[in-house]
């Protein structure tokens, strides 16, 4: 590999994809600054032919970068970590978005005192929309926050949390689209339901989502402010959220999320 790459991704799925294509679009990093490992030669192609950046099946190449993502599903990171452990060091930043694992299980992999950042984010990175909170483990520094807290931000809104919060964050904005997506198929249903042409259901649906979601970021008004300029007295509007709230749709959504977060603290808490 050649000297001078500064970032180097274990795992080219789409996470990683999507942060790398960030930081090239942001101007932080230059292609040949950034390598990514993979085992899967079809994964690397797509990749190389998004970011531009060169690949490897060697995850150790890698780690002759100045920082590493570990970019991983978390049931692999187990097998990563039995792998690359001697190969963390102090001098390597390692950051890492393997959903539900603690950064004491990575300090662990290795005797060194090795600097870690853990983040949550979520899939609108792919779309440079995303949402990302990161803490820091014990022996990370501030210098090593704010440089995980730069490249995130060329996709993404960053956040910086305690760790114990991180369950709070992957119940809310790191499952969150989906929670959006799932309306979204509610809302096209009910059009078709309704006599529209299916196709027709569902631009209406995506359509209203994403200005809403635009009116949310840009008018930088609350929501419950928003909702109430739409519901007229009397109206279409206020039956709707009547039937809601009738049905006992708020604490279903707020026990879903309660849910999500219960679920993290248990996958955080699982065996290696």
């Amino acid at each position: 590999m050649a000297t001078g790459v500064q970032l180097g991704f274990v795992g080219a799925g789409n996470m990683a994809t999507a942060l790398c294509r960030g930081i090239r679009s942001a101007g932080l990093l230059q292609p040949e600054q950034m390598v990514a490992s993979d085992p899967d030669e079809g994964r690397r192609k797509l990749f190389e032919a998004a970011t531009g950046v060169a690949t490897t099946p060697d995850n150790a190449e890698v780690f002759r970068a100045e920082a590493v993502v570990l970019a991983v599903k978390p049931q692999v990171l187990p097998a990563v970590l039995e792998e690359v452990g001697p190969l963390l060091t102090r001098d390597t930043l390692v950051i890492s978005i393997a959903a539900g694992i603690p950064t004491a299980r990575i300090e662990a992999a290795t005797s060194e005192p090795v600097r870690v950042i853990r983040a949550m984010p979520n899939t609108p990175m792919l779309v440079g929309e995303g949402a990302a909170a990161l803490c820091k483990g014990s022996h990370a520094t501030d210098d090593d926050m704010a440089r995980a807290k730069r490249l995130f931000a060329s996709c993404a809104a960053v956040f910086e949390v305690p760790e114990y919060l991180i369950h709070a964050v992957t119940a809310l904005s790191g499952s969150g689209p989906a929670y959006a997506f799932y309306l979204a198929e509610l809302m096209a249903r009910a059009g078709a339901e309704m006599g529209l042409a299916e196709e027709d259901a569902v631009a209406l649906a995506n359509k209203t989502l994403l200005g809403a979601a635009r009116m949310l970021a840009e008018t930088a008004e609350p929501a419950a402010e928003l909702r109430k300029k739409v519901t007229s007295p009397g109206g279409t509007t206020e039956a709707a959220l009547r039937s809601m709230r009738q049905d006992g749709v708020a604490e279903a959504i707020i026990k879903a999320i309660h849910t999500a977060c219960a679920r993290s603290k248990e996958l955080g808490s699982a065996p290696k």
